[in-house]
């Protein structure tokens, strides 16, 4: 198959900032292609071959749209996989695969897996609606603090809520969820797991990521993790094994924790390029979407290693701002040495929207991490 200024048609479901990036790389090595997105402010609309406006998780809209392309990936994991479980029945490669999202999508089936599988996770409990956990804390079968996450659609620090009394259930949807048992841990981590369509396998160094803490939102991705080198170790082979399990093909991030006793859990997966590895776009000799091209159409994997030390900032929308998005001390943050800013293109901000990040890279990883604060500290996402 020819791929590069040929006729070759790649489909993509999702048109956010990770589809934008995924571009990058497309029209690097001009490569055709078809975007689908819900909103016509799609940031991946200026950069695509062709648009659809259309929603992801309507049948006959993503099998129509699929019908065209000679490849099809995703860039979020809300789509409709029965349309594309019959489009990879006509021959149509698909990739991450139908059965592989069908059990991402959904947290508790993805929970039950690692179960069945032989991969630790923490201990949780499943529950078709929400006002069931209120008789589970009653009958002594749930103890507080726990997390609540919602089955289904939950993105971007949404549909997750950390629960440590009745009153935080109140306001919550009544869908089907599960209560994780809260993690005692050390350390977020996660692993990019990159798998090709030839069945080649590579990984990316582990990084540590630290969170808002009201948020739940990734603000730094710290490449390498700040830990020991057995650790690292397992983390790799933990996300190696939940890859081999799923049989994927493209990307998979891997978010683990690191418990008090340096054990490694698996929290959740993401089958596509993911936030933990923006790092790479400027750290590593292969970044990430690159990556996944190579793995979805079966070309030779890139090299994971990182060429220096990579740090990455979320730049999310302040508190209290909602309208026009204006980033304050641009300017300044252009400045300081090894700084890349990477903006989405979206218009509109408000509070914790993701709107785009910044990568420092440097040969000393303290460096880095006092430069990463530095930018945090001076860049605001603020409203006009």
């Amino acid at each position: 198959m020819h791929y590069f200024s040929s006729d070759f048609k790649l489909g993509i479901l999702g048109g956010g900032q990770l589809g934008k990036m995924l571009l990058y790389e497309t029209r690097k090595w001009d490569i055709q292609t078809k975007v689908m997105d819900a909103s016509e402010q799609a940031p991946c609309k200026i950069a695509c071959d062709e648009f659809v406006l259309g929603s992801l998780l309507d049948f006959d809209t993503v099998y129509n749209f699929g019908k065209d392309v000679d490849a099809l990936t995703i860039e979020i994991e809300n789509v409709n996989t029965d349309a594309l479980e019959k489009l990879e029945n006509e021959g149509v490669k698909v990739y991450p695969q139908p059965s592989a999202l069908r059990i991402i999508q959904n947290k508790a089936t993805q929970k039950l897996f690692y179960t069945d599988n032989g991969i630790p996770t923490s201990p949780f409990t499943r529950f078709a609606y929400t006002s069931e956990i209120k008789d589970s804390i009653a009958n002594g079968g749930l103890e507080f603090p726990f997390i609540w996450k919602s089955a289904q659609f939950g993105y971007d620090g949404q549909g997750v809520k950390v629960v440590r009394k009745l009153s935080d259930l109140e306001g919550l949807p009544n869908v089907e969820c599960i209560a994780e048992e809260m993690v005692n841990f050390k350390n977020e981590l996660a692993v990019i797991v990159a798998r090709s369509a030839k069945g080649e396998i590579k990984t990316y160094p582990v990084v540590e990521m630290e969170f808002h803490p009201e948020a739940n939102q990734v603000e730094y991705v710290i490449c390498p993790a700040r830990i020991d080198e057995k650790v690292a170790k397992k983390a790799q082979e933990v996300a190696l094994k939940v890859s081999n399990a799923i049989e994927h093909v493209g990307l998979l991030a891997v978010e683990l924790f690191q418990t008090q006793e340096d054990d490694i859990l698996v929290n959740e997966v993401a089958p596509r390029p993911h936030n933990s590895g923006h790092y790479s776009i400027e750290a590593s000799y292969t970044n990430q979407f690159e990556q996944h091209i190579r793995a979805i159409l079966g070309l030779p994997l890139g090299n994971t290693d990182s060429k220096v030390a990579g740090i990455m900032v979320n730049l999310v929308g302040a508190e209290n701002h909602t309208g026009d998005v204006v980033y304050e001390n641009m300017e300044e943050v252009l400045q300081l040495d090894g700084v890349t800013p990477h903006i989405y293109g979206k218009k509109q901000t408000r509070p914790f929207r993701k709107m785009g990040h910044v990568t420092i890279v440097d040969e000393d990883m303290i460096r880095a991490r006092e430069v990463a604060q530095e930018v945090k500290e001076k860049i605001k996402v603020i409203s006009r």
